[in-house]
């Protein structure tokens, strides 16, 4: 590794880190998920247990399920309840800044310089910005990275602080279910690492019965298994769906991994058996679902770092000679420190013409219309992705169908969700047949918005830039 001080290093993890920070805190917050979450930890907390049955939507009421991420619900909530979006922005920048920190300090540890460490780390950064929604998978990102960190010591005999990954597991379990990554990462160090494979398998023991220290003890590994198989994550959740080379972050993957053939022909050492099994398998699963993107390219920055040629080492990172330490480490804060100046609450005095911290899709002024027109009763058909937000800001009305696809709704309800949303003939019959009486549309569903005001069957109550409401004119009984 370089001989450089640490100053210069820490100047370094702030050029890494001030873009990313910048480009969290200006990210506004998806409607998708994450009010939701907001709902759930707030229940968990007023009623003192994580709910065991739907209560949020209309056609799963009363079904069970569990709620793998309850811990991140209730932080998110907390955050909230404090600090506001603001709070939110802070805590999700926090995390990104924490994990990206983490990535640059593991490849620092595989004798690449500071230079080098930081372009790697940007790369990873900007491809993975995609992966950045305000939601819990955000709070196991550097988990992950600290389990493949004591790994790595493992495998270099380096095995005082192994009885980490125990907490690291109970932590991970309860806050989102990715958790069963760690256990393929511990699995793949047992087979073919080269550490002393009693003490990992004592700890993966241990590891693997706190796991168990959870609302729903057993059936939540029961509930990740059958989220993995869930037929309608495959069929219907682009999360789930291949990878395709669209948009530049997947650029940036795609070119990536088709650089790594030129590096491994002139890398200064050959990877570890270990190294090798964590890029294959890791890669495998990115090419199998875009969800797991994000967690590939935390390995591929990695393995890019332990196979980097030492003509492209010595390039980057010359010697230098620091003779202003003092000046490094008031930089690296500055550009650490600065990024907080976006926040929510501060960059509105910067420019008038400020980024929005939330969506502007969000339905927040329908909904709060809807809340002061409670004569407008009966069920509720809503768009998908404005379920999140209803089920956060209306909670005396169940939604119809929402963003939590994995874990309660079936295939069936899904195609029956989309064959009403593209106006599909019968589709009045179909919301007859359910008894509904109120429509919650967005504009981004052009074809049934287009039906409805075309039905006399549907009169308009609201509109704004986001989303429509109509009532039946003559309500069903």
């Amino acid at each position: 590794m370089k001989n450089s001080s640490h100053s210069y290093d820490f100047l370094w993890l702030g050029i890494a880190l001030f873009p990313l920070l910048t480009i969290a805190i200006l990210l506004p917050v998806q409607p998708h998920d994450y009010w939701w979450y907001l709902r759930l930890g707030r229940d968990i907390l007023e009623n003192g247990a994580v709910p065991t049955i739907d209560t949020y939507s209309s056609i799963q009421a009363g079904q069970p399920l569990v709620y793998q991420h309850w811990l991140s619900a209730v932080l998110l909530w907390l955050t909230y309840k404090v600090s506001g979006i603001s709070g939110t922005v802070f805590l999700l920048a926090t995390l990104i800044g924490l994990t990206y920190a983490l990535l640059w300090v593991l490849m620092r540890q595989m004798e690449i310089g500071p230079r080098l460490a930081t372009l790697l780390t940007l790369l990873a950064g900007l491809s993975g910005s995609n992966n950045w929604g305000a939601r819990p998978q955000l709070l196991a990102y550097p988990l992950f990275l600290a389990v493949v960190w004591l790994l790595l010591k493992w495998q270099e005999r380096e095995q005082k602080y192994l009885w980490a990954l125990i907490p690291l597991s109970f932590v991970w379990a309860n806050l989102h279910g990715s958790f069963i990554l760690f256990f393929i990462l511990v699995g793949l160090a047992f087979v073919f690492g080269a550490g002393d494979r009693k003490k990992l398998f004592q700890v993966a023991l241990f590891a693997l019965a706190v796991t168990l220290i959870n609302p729903r003890g057993l059936t939540l590994w029961q509930s990740v298994l059958e989220t993995l198989l869930s037929p309608v994550s495959n069929k219907f959740v682009t999360e789930w769906s291949p990878p395709v080379n669209l948009g530049w972050q997947m650029n940036i993957f795609f070119a990536w991994l088709i650089l790594l053939v030129p590096l491994a022909v002139f890398a200064r050492r050959r990877p570890t058996v270990l190294e090798f099994s964590l890029f294959i398998l890791f890669s495998w699963l990115a090419f199998k679902a875009n969800r797991f993107v994000i967690w590939d390219l935390f390995i591929i920055a990695a393995f890019t770092a332990s196979l980097m040629p030492d003509f492209i080492t010595k390039f980057f990172d010359r010697p230098v000679q620091v003779k202003t330490p003092t000046i490094n480490l008031g930089l690296g804060t500055a550009l650490l420190l600065m990024p907080l100046m976006l926040l929510p609450g501060f960059r509105e005095n910067l420019t008038s013409e400020s980024i929005p911290s939330i969506d502007p899709q969000t339905p927040i002024a329908a909904t709060e219309w809807l809340s002061e027109n409670p004569e407008f009763s009966g069920m509720m058909w809503n768009d998908v992705v404005f379920g999140s937000y209803l089920i956060y800001g209306l909670p005396a009305r169940p939604v119809w169908m929402d963003t939590r696809f994995q874990i309660i709704y079936t295939p069936q309800q899904v195609e029956q969700y989309l064959f009403v949303q593209a106006a599909q003939p019968g589709w009045d019959s179909y919301l007859e047949e359910n008894g509904i009486n109120l429509l919650f549309l967005a504009k981004t569903q052009p074809a049934l918005v287009e039906a409805v005001k075309n039905s006399s069957q549907w009169c308009e109550q609201y509109r704004d830039d986001v989303a429509f409401i109509f009532s039946r004119c003559e309500p069903l009984p």
